[in-house]
């Protein structure tokens, strides 16, 4: 038996047809994750959506910066990094008394990564 022209054989078509199946199956099954610093990794968007709608955020910025309260959300101004994001996260919540858990802050910092920064 020839072993050479066995591993030029081409598959079946049922093997093909498995094959992609349980390749599909497996992207499925795994979460999709964006991309992007660490800092980001694992939080609750839809939660840091409704924190964000729930104190008004966008309200209090246009207040802060006029227009559209857009201004405030400048990657190149004082918010350069990701932890620098999450930082000023933790001082809306300070200075506004909204008293927000790590995780609320983490989602909260993640939309505003998402949508505004996109820190790579």
């Amino acid at each position: 038996m020839n072993t050479g022209s066995m591993l030029m054989r081409r598959p079946c078509r049922r093997c093909g047809w498995l094959v992609a199946a349980a390749a599909l199956a497996g992207l499925l099954a795994t979460p999709l994750q964006a991309a992007g610093p660490a800092e980001f990794e694992g939080a609750d968007l839809p939660l840091g959506e409704r924190l964000i709608q729930q104190h008004q955020c966008n309200a209090c910025h246009v207040r802060r910066v006029g227009g559209d309260g857009s201004a405030i959300y400048r990657p190149t101004g004082r918010v350069s990094r990701p932890a620098a994001l999450v930082s000023m996260v933790e001082r809306c919540s300070t200075e506004l008394n909204l008293q927000l858990f790590p995780e609320d802050v983490a989602a909260v910092a993640a939309v505003l990564q998402r949508d505004h920064y996109r820190f790579k």
